[in-house]
């Protein structure tokens, strides 16, 4: 069982997942920051100077066990913001999908192997 493990922890697929799912987390923060940092304020400056993440709806308070009175609301301004960040991940994901796509459809397919032009032709002959 240790041995068919090691060969699955060493095949090729199994390190690009792991090397995408690295590289998806640090894109994750760099898409988070764009949209909290660069697109977010403007928009909201538009919008009379509305500040997405404070955007809620109170639906009650409720008291702590230390006896603070804290507010319990439905935060719709995160989801918005939460919204945007999955429209431009999904938006650049397709993007390199497309691009990646192109990229092989473009590229010539490879010549076969010197013992496959072999083979064909031994049965070229066979044939006559």
């Amino acid at each position: 069982m240790w041995n068919e493990f090691k060969e699955f922890i060493n095949k090729g697929s199994v390190m690009d997942l792991a090397i995408g799912v690295i590289i998806g987390g640090a894109f994750g923060k760099i898409v988070s920051s764009i949209v909290d940092d660069i697109l977010m304020p403007p928009i909201g400056k538009l919008l009379a100077g509305i500040d997405f993440k404070t955007l809620k709806y109170v639906i009650g308070t409720q008291t702590g066990e230390d006896g603070k009175i804290t507010e319990v609301a439905i935060k719709y301004g995160n989801f918005i913001q939460t919204a945007i960040e999955f429209l431009i991940i999904a938006f650049v994901v397709f993007l390199i999908v497309k691009a990646y796509n192109r990229m092989r459809a473009a590229a010539p397919p490879a010549p076969p192997p010197p013992s496959e032009v072999l083979l064909a032709e031994i049965r070229d002959l066979l044939k006559k």
